[in-house]
């Protein structure tokens, strides 16, 4: 029987982070399931490469992603164990910005609020610890213990090997031309059709030429990495000896450092890249914008700021707010669009693959702060009677936070009963990026989805 005459439970498009996860669990459930990537995985295309990721858990985003990326860890190590294989280097990890800054505020309030290890740092205290930083004075830095690197390429490499041994069907170097769901899934490839129960949609930046009906405003943007050899002191920035980094170096304006692990000490600024087209040439690395990173690398790491050793680039696949977008299709329950990530989605992947095969999560968001998070709260529902029903529950601030802080309340009643029938994800809203540092209540017309388990 070939591939193309089988019938699927589930079929994944897209190998990367997300979509080698969902495989990889799948699989580990005795699923039936073929995962298509037009390349083979890893490659370096979209954003699964270069050679190291951040993890870290006191998340300045906001505190409803810590209990998921608190299960990555978990996961992580769990493939670690089973693939033989280290993907994880523990170094601890600094969140250094102005103490009103979106990054070291948002970072120590989902520390307090989870009840997270972390110290906090002033400039003498952290030169003092790590002598390879210099942050200008007024600065604060939060240190969580916790943080570290993980390799991308290994962690994908794993998760496929893994799932393939499980029984998994993985076809690579096919390109999906299109898909229906009108009667269970199919999709049509330039290899052959292919059917299926279920359909995940973890393309990436590849994502909008599948759904091109839904209008989703996202973005595709290029990222740039360098390596640089420090100019002294260079047991300073190794892995043993210097945490990962984030900095707010201007208002809302972040660049990220990472130890040297045998490649140099890493750095790049997170977002302001230009917006591309995914299947356009990309512009390689210009000179002038190594002269700015190394620039801004030796404000904060001055010896780390030596001769640049390697450059990449990579793209993000931006939301308007830069939350994630994980959601059925609005038309086809069984169809699960399971990125895009806006950039910081990779550390999560472990978890959100098991997610993608549970019929429940055993992920909790706790709900914090009402008037941030609960007032906003929606949840998105294919069925229109469900999300009449919920829409009732939600109404008003007042009862809103009755139902997140009682221990079953009606709301979690509601969505468990749903998570159990459908099988598919719930999302919670939230205000908009532009709006973060305000207060007050959100309208509707002004929230995103999140792609946040609340059960």
């Amino acid at each position: 029987m070939t591939a193309q005459s089988q019938k699927y439970d589930t079929i994944v498009v897209g190998l990367g982070a997300m979509g080698s996860a969902a495989l990889y669990h799948l699989a580990s459930r005795g699923v039936k399931v073929l995962g298509i990537d037009r390349f083979a995985p890893p490659h370096i295309h979209g954003s699964t490469h270069g050679r190291t990721r951040i993890i870290r858990e006191a998340y300045y985003e906001h505190p409803c992603y810590v209990p998921i990326v608190q299960r990555a860890y978990e996961l992580w190590a769990a493939l670690e164990r089973e693939a033989g294989e280290q993907l994880f280097v523990q170094t601890g990890g600094l969140m250094i910005g102005p103490p009103d800054g979106l990054l070291f505020g948002g970072a120590l309030r989902s520390a307090k609020e989870h009840g997270l290890a972390h110290t906090i740092l002033d400039p003498a205290a952290l030169h003092a610890r790590y002598p390879g930083f210099r942050v200008p004075e007024g600065s604060l830095a939060l240190l969580e213990p916790r943080a570290g690197l993980l390799f991308p390429e290994k962690c994908v490499e794993a998760h496929l090997a893994l799932a393939q041994r499980a029984g998994a069907t993985v076809r690579t170097g096919v390109t999906v031309t299109g898909w229906d769901a009108d009667e269970g899934v199919h999709v049509s490839t330039d290899a052959g059709d292919f059917r299926a129960n279920t359909l995940i949609l973890a393309a990436g930046p590849w994502l909008p030429a599948l759904i091109p009906e839904l209008g989703i405003p996202l973005e595709i943007e290029r990222q740039l990495f360098h390596w640089f050899e420090p100019s002294s002191h260079p047991e300073w920035y190794d892995a043993a000896h210097s945490p990962i980094s984030l900095v707010e170096y201007a208002d809302d304006r972040y660049f990220a450092t990472f130890p040297n692990v045998g490649h140099g000490v890493k750095a790049g600024i997170h977002h302001e890249g230009a917006v591309i087209d995914i299947d356009a040439a990309r512009q390689p690395a210009t000179a002038a914008e190594g002269a700015a990173m190394l620039a801004l690398l030796a404000r904060y790491l001055p010896q780390a700021a030596g001769r640049i050793l390697d450059r990449a680039t990579c793209v993000y696949t931006n939301t308007p707010d830069h939350d994630f977008l994980l959601d059925a299709h609005p038309a086809h329950a069984n169809v699960i669009i399971a990125s895009p990530c806006s950039g910081h989605g990779f550390k999560f992947s472990s978890a959100i693959g098991e997610i993608l095969a549970d019929d429940e999560s055993a992920v909790l968001v706790r709900p914090g702060d009402v008037d941030d998070f609960a007032r906003g709260l929606r949840l998105a529902l294919a069925d229109p009677r469900r999300a009449e029903a919920l829409a009732q529950v939600l109404d008003g601030g007042v009862a809103v936070a009755q139902v997140l802080q009682g221990p079953r309340g009606d709301l979690h009643e509601v969505v468990e009963a749903e998570a159990r029938e459908q099988r598919r994800l719930h999302f919670v809203y939230r205000r908009p990026r532009a709006a973060r540092r305000g207060s007050g209540a959100v309208g509707a017309e002004s929230l995103h989805r999140v792609g946040v388990h609340l059960l």
